[in-house]
């Protein structure tokens, strides 16, 4: 594209910015000095395939009780595994105690400037590296997260279907990027993506850059960005084990690596290609199998999951985990998919 094009876009984009930009906790406004670029970094992290309604009471949580590097560093892993619940994806909260930890101890509780330099850090793939680069420093870096690859797509038609065109993706989105204001760009594009070139329905007529878009010269902007046919997902199935004592129900810490790593969770069985009944049960007892079904989508499966309850009338000191009151399940900090399996035992009682 030539230089004057692209020009003309970052400006007419960044104008459209300074007047619309979104009022966002972790954001300094368009054209003002770089915000705290620890809030830049748990924003990025926490809005990673989250929306930014669901993340703004979680980092306000979180920016009270760990308001920097340091505080988060020393920060017991279960507390900030419970105060995660519910956001989803939880080996970004590994990672960001990991990244916390390795910025205190090793960078004097500074995030380094550079991108290459950020992505060293845990957790700190290619988008995060340069959006906190280009937002928390001002540096020239090219941010390509799902918005801003819809808009780009549109924006010159991109034809080959994602994922496959993010290369192509990544050098267009760097061939309109500018060198000054490389961050407030980068939010201009989230934010004409999150508002205005929307997945269905754009409001083209509203968009600064309407004039230079291809898509909407083409009449079907919606058909952008072109996908490849996802393979449908493989389901499993699992039991969740309710074992009940003294108004209590037993909880266990998952493994702290794998899915829902370092959580509390009720017991389960295997997770398998068949349904696996009352495999692994915690302990031998007069387990009652329940029609209630818990269905939860992951990334690469779709698990479908019963519940197993049974009551013990008697401590057995042989269990493994803790006894969590019943009546005060809503603070264990249970990952959504317990959650829901808590919901079905009320919807029974």
């Amino acid at each position: 594209m030539p230089d004057n094009v692209s020009h003309v876009i970052a400006d007419l984009l960044l104008a459209w910015y300074d007047a619309n930009a979104r009022l966002l906790p972790w954001r300094a406004p368009p054209g003002t000095p770089p915000p705290d670029p620890y809030r830049v970094w748990l924003s990025e992290v926490m809005l990673q395939q989250t929306q930014v309604a669901a993340v703004i009471p979680y980092f306000e949580k979180f920016t009270t009780r760990w308001p920097d590097f340091a505080s988060l560093a020393a920060a017991d892993d279960a507390d900030v595994m419970s105060a995660w619940a519910g956001l989803g994806y939880y080996a970004r909260a590994r990672n960001l105690l990991a990244a916390a930890r390795a910025v205190a101890g090793e960078h004097g509780g500074r995030l380094p400037e550079d991108e290459a330099a950020l992505r060293k850090l845990p957790g700190f793939g290619a988008y995060t590296a340069a959006a906190v680069a280009a937002i928390a420093f001002g540096q020239r870096a090219v941010v390509v997260d799902g918005n801003v690859e819809r808009v780009v797509t549109r924006l010159f038609a991109v034809t080959d279907p994602l994922p496959g065109a993010k290369p192509q993706v990544l050098e267009l989105t760097d061939s309109i990027t500018p060198d000054a204001r490389a961050g407030d760009f980068a939010q201009a594009m989230m934010d004409l993506g999150a508002t205005l070139c929307t997945p269905r329905s754009p409001k083209c007529l509203l968009c600064p850059l309407a004039e230079a878009c291809a898509a909407r010269r083409s009449g079907t902007p919606e058909a952008f960005p072109v996908k490849a046919k996802k393979a449908a997902r493989p389901v499993r199935y699992g039991t969740f084990f309710w074992l009940e004592r003294d108004g209590a129900v037993l909880l266990v810490r998952r493994p702290a690596k794998g899915l829902l790593g370092g959580m509390r969770a009720l017991p389960t069985g295997p997770w398998a290609d068949s349904p696996p009944g009352l495999a692994d049960a915690p302990v031998a007892a007069d387990w009652t199998l329940r029609n209630a079904a818990i269905r939860h989508v992951f990334t690469h499966f779709e698990l479908n999951a019963v519940l197993a309850t049974a009551t013990l009338a008697r401590h057995i000191d042989a269990v493994d985990g803790e006894w969590w009151p019943i009546a005060r399940l809503d603070e264990a900090g249970l990952p959504r998919l317990f959650a829901k399996a808590v919901e079905a035992m009320e919807s029974e009682a």
